[in-house]
């Protein structure tokens, strides 16, 4: 079982002929809007990937939409409750190669509640995963709460900020960070990231694929990314931490996780969107398939 403490986010898509610069006004080509926030995309992600996923959240009186949009994606949505607080929305701008830029405003992602995380968490068991992001409140006290359980937990640090990644290496078990996040870390901190006191560290890397870091047994495991004709690349880091957390909760071997996860990212970005664009199983098997059939080098398919 996968718990996520996670945002849900109302998504606005602007197509740009190029990302705005300082004091520049453009016009969007195109506009669309769907569901997303780093949660509800991992949450998604992690389903779509055969995992039972329970997701913990809030939304405003404005979020039966989101709700129903989760439960749509198989989602258990019994633990995301109403906020007086307006549902977050996010602005997206895209650019023609896929590249974005993303306003954020937390709304009721930031109203969670000790109480509503704890009455969800009374059913976690030794070895089930609790996932957090950096885009809601009471990240630290939902982490205690599965440790008491024995949970393992997955932090995603994104948005990143400094002092909430060391409030939670007392508590991870794997932390996630894209290479932007990895080099902020180090040059805020002066530490090395693979020295830190924690069992995993998952560093993503877009094209240039990802790094798996056992940090007790001192081993790398490598994947590569897959080369695709990219439209959107939001939420595909979301995809692969996602897509990560299902399969080791599944049972699989760290080299089949990451390579499922690998796969699954590739596919999001050929899509536009953010949990509309991730694939189900199916899809990545398939995906996997060919790229052995072509005699593609996938060491983890």
């Amino acid at each position: 079982m996968i718990f996520n403490l996670g945002s849900i986010n109302a998504d606005y898509f602007y197509d740009l002929p190029r990302l705005v610069g300082p004091g520049e006004t453009l016009s969007a080509t195109a506009m669309t809007t769907g569901l997303g926030g780093k949660g509800a995309n991992q949450s998604v992600a992690a389903a779509l990937a055969g995992a039972e996923v329970c997701h913990i959240g809030a939304v405003g009186p404005d979020g039966d939409w989101a709700r129903e949009a989760l439960r749509g994606f198989s989602v258990d949505v019994r633990h995301v409750r109403q906020s007086d607080v307006p549902t977050a929305h996010a602005i997206v701008m895209l650019d023609r190669h896929g590249e974005n830029q993303i306003v954020i405003f937390p709304g009721a992602n930031l109203d969670q509640t000790p109480d509503a995380i704890a009455k969800a968490l009374v059913n976690g068991q030794p070895g089930d995963w609790l996932m957090l992001q950096n885009e809601t409140s009471h990240q630290v006290d939902a982490a205690k709460l599965a440790q008491a359980h024995d949970m393992k937990i997955a932090y995603s640090a994104a948005p990143f900020e400094v002092e909430a990644v060391q409030a939670m290496l007392l508590y991870a078990n794997l932390l996630i960070m894209n290479a932007v996040e990895a080099q902020q870390y180090e040059d805020e901190t002066g530490e090395g990231l693979t020295k830190l006191p924690i069992d995993h560290l998952l560093i993503t890397r877009g094209k240039d694929g990802a790094d798996w870091h056992d940090l007790r047994a001192g081993k790398t495991t490598l994947v590569p990314a897959f080369s695709v004709d990219t439209i959107d690349t939001t939420g595909a880091g979301d995809t692969f931490a996602g897509y990560v957390i299902a399969g080791l909760s599944k049972g699989l071997a760290v080299e089949q996780a990451l390579g499922q996860a690998s796969a699954a990212a590739a596919i999001s970005t050929t899509k536009k969107g953010t949990a509309d664009a991730i694939p189900d199983l199916d899809t990545v098997l398939e995906f996997l398939s060919a790229q052995d059939a072509n005699g593609a080098l996938d060491p983890h398919s």
